[in-house]
């Protein structure tokens, strides 16, 4: 349990929150673990099986401090709010600024930027860590690859065109996946990765980029809900009709130091082989139903490791930078924030 910015978050099993006059008190097993003050609160976010007091509930409600549930693993469940709230202004500004090409354009700049540099990271970790053991012709295409894409990040923070902006994201995601394969060390062919490609994977590197993909949309939308914003309506993707396109905005930055690292640190330490997926008739690979609750188990213990924010400069768990993010997106879009500041993994 901990509290960032105004919210507090509580994954604890078994907590229990309760009102000792004005304050918040969270107790794990009768014992007071955890004590803010009610006015220093904007939000409660409570994962899994945590318990409210009815006497806390009603004083939440009564201050305007939005209590929002979530599964253990992230799925939103619901928001308790009072019968004043600023959500349908949060939503409006949403949509003014999705409406507004430039306005669209500053904020999905910082998340286009962010997102170049984390790949770019992921490349550099590579080359670092294990460049001595590659070809030439590889170490050469990584070099090429992390000084282009800084370039990338440089004219993204620049550009002015929201469509231009969407060609540098393109021309990023194009050139990291171009030398993906060079950061798997594995020797077997059959688990090689044969260039960026889904709907549906063709090589087990893909089928298992795109299954972790799908957890971590899950929780972005999940976050986005929890502060109130419609993970429907985003800035840097199109709008379409069943599409998360601010769930798809908001998971830009965290693709690639969440969910890239997870896959290449499990097919590199050998967690995953060729058994672990199938090859259907029509040549797409998926995972096996065994291999897919490995990666579901690998997926929440990397959402628990902790890093400190760099915005913040506080300690935060993994799990929880979906929901920090939310709520800075939705403290710039209020006007609290005058630029929206996108995840940069140092």
């Amino acid at each position: 349990m901990r509290k960032l910015l105004n919210t507090l978050y509580v994954s604890t099993e078994g907590a229990y929150l309760r009102r000792d006059g004005l304050n918040v008190v969270v107790e794990v097993e009768r014992v007071e673990k955890l004590r803010v003050p009610l006015h220093l609160l904007g939000g409660i976010a409570v994962f899994g099986q945590v318990s409210l007091s009815p006497a806390l509930m009603g004083s939440l409600a009564e201050a305007g401090v939005v209590t929002a549930f979530f599964s253990m693993t992230g799925r939103f469940l619901a928001r308790v709010e009072g019968p004043v709230s600023g959500n349908v202004l949060l939503r409006r500004e949403q949509y003014r600024v999705m409406d507004d090409g430039p306005a669209c354009t500053r904020l999905a700049r910082g998340i286009v930027a962010a997102k170049a540099l984390n790949q770019r990271g992921v490349l550099q970790r590579a080359l670092r860590d294990h460049g001595s053991a590659l070809a030439d012709t590889a170490r050469e295409a990584l070099s090429a690859a992390i000084d282009r894409m800084q370039d990338i990040a440089r004219r993204a923070l620049h550009e002015t065109d929201l469509d231009r902006l969407r060609g540098h994201e393109g021309e990023a995601a194009a050139l990291y996946f171009g030398v993906f394969g060079h950061a798997l060390r594995v020797a077997d062919l059959a688990l090689a990765f044969r260039g960026r490609n889904r709907r549906p994977p063709m090589d087990p590197p893909n089928a298992l980029i795109s299954f972790i993909y799908t957890l971590l949309v899950h929780d972005c939308r999940g976050a986005l809900e929890g502060v109130g914003l419609d993970p429907a309506a985003g800035f840097l993707h199109r709008l379409r009709p069943g599409r998360p396109s601010l769930a798809l905005d908001l998971m830009e930055e965290l693709r690639a130091p969440l969910a890239d690292r997870l896959a290449l640190s499990m097919l590199n330490r050998r967690e995953l082989g060729p058994s672990d997926f199938r090859v259907m008739e029509n040549g797409a690979v998926l995972l096996v139903e065994t291999s897919r609750k490995t990666v579901l188990t690998a997926w929440q213990e990397r959402k628990r490791e902790e890093i400190e924010h760099p915005f913040l400069k506080e300690r935060t768990t993994l799990g929880l930078l979906p929901h920090v993010q939310a709520s800075l997106l939705a403290r710039t879009l209020r006007g609290d924030l005058d630029v929206y500041p996108a995840l940069i993994w140092k």
